[in-house]
């Protein structure tokens, strides 16, 4: 686990104020909040934490009819602020998880199709759980989850300890530290790094998504974690002050340079 005393911070872990405030002009809609600020103090919370909007009692009912419910990806901002914000959008420094099922393929030849189904259901469900309390859901890729981290999500900004942290958190709902071991191994993949965040995509096939070296690089990663493992670029671990588990030299798939990761083994 991280440790949050107070270690000098690498350049490029700190949220930007300027940024960020840009950030929210563009996924926060500050237009659609002051256009329609009456319905924002309409009752109740939960509401959106970008522009406002409740998601509970009268004011949910009328914004569940404009398309303001809960966002899919993150059910702390509404369907508007993440999912139908503009097209575009920025160049930014963020934090990127990989979750993988290890050996999923065999698991499956020795699973019913309806109890295998049952286990990846779970797995996505508990996964979420503990990502957005953080950050958001990018994706559900097969038996692979990604998250995106960002300060504006992090109650402190302190987005990297956030998701180092979330990363412990996944493989103890698995049960990785259960006496009975775990229900299923997973592989953890951890980035920071700049990367472009928006929507891309045209008409209906459109997402909010990041797009950059991060995000290959935490996928990568992950590929050569084991089951229970977490492998973190040794940058991240000193942005997060983790100095447990052993420091090795990849070799990573589609990296012109070897990446100098810290990898980390949780007991079962």
């Amino acid at each position: 686990m991280p440790n949050h005393g107070t270690p000098q911070r690498p350049e490029g872990a700190q949220a930007n104020a300027e940024e960020w405030a840009r950030f929210f002009e563009l996924f926060g809609h500050a237009r659609i909040r002051r256009g329609i600020r009456m319905l924002s103090k309409l009752p109740s919370a939960p509401r959106c934490e970008a522009c406002g909007n409740p998601f509970a009692g009268v004011g949910g009912w009328l914004m569940r009819r404009m398309e303001k419910g809960p966002s899919r990806k993150n059910p702390r901002w509404c369907k508007v602020c993440f999912e139908a914000a503009p097209q575009g959008g920025m160049t930014m420094t963020i934090g990127v998880l990989f979750a993988d099922i290890r050996n999923s393929t065999a698991l499956a030849e020795t699973l019913p199709p309806d109890e295998m189904a049952e286990r990846l259901n779970r797995f996505y469900a508990e996964l979420t759980q503990v990502i957005v309390q953080h950050g958001i859901v990018d994706k559900l890729i097969g038996d692979e989850v990604m998250g995106l981290y960002f300060p504006p999500l992090t109650p402190d900004g302190r987005y990297v300890d956030a998701m180092v942290s979330d990363a412990h958190a996944i493989l103890r709902r698995q049960g990785r530290d259960s006496a009975k071991g775990p229900r299923l191994e997973v592989g953890i993949g951890l980035g920071v790094g700049p990367a472009f965040v928006g929507v891309v995509g045209e008409g209906e096939v459109r997402d909010f998504t990041a797009i950059g070296d991060v995000v290959n690089t935490a996928s990568r990663l992950q590929s050569v974690a084991a089951g229970g493992q977490i492998v973190m670029p040794e940058s991240v671990a000193r942005i997060a002050a983790v100095d447990r588990g052993e420091v090795v030299t990849l070799d990573l798939k589609g990296k012109a340079e070897p990446v100098t990761a810290r990898r980390i083994t949780v007991a079962s």
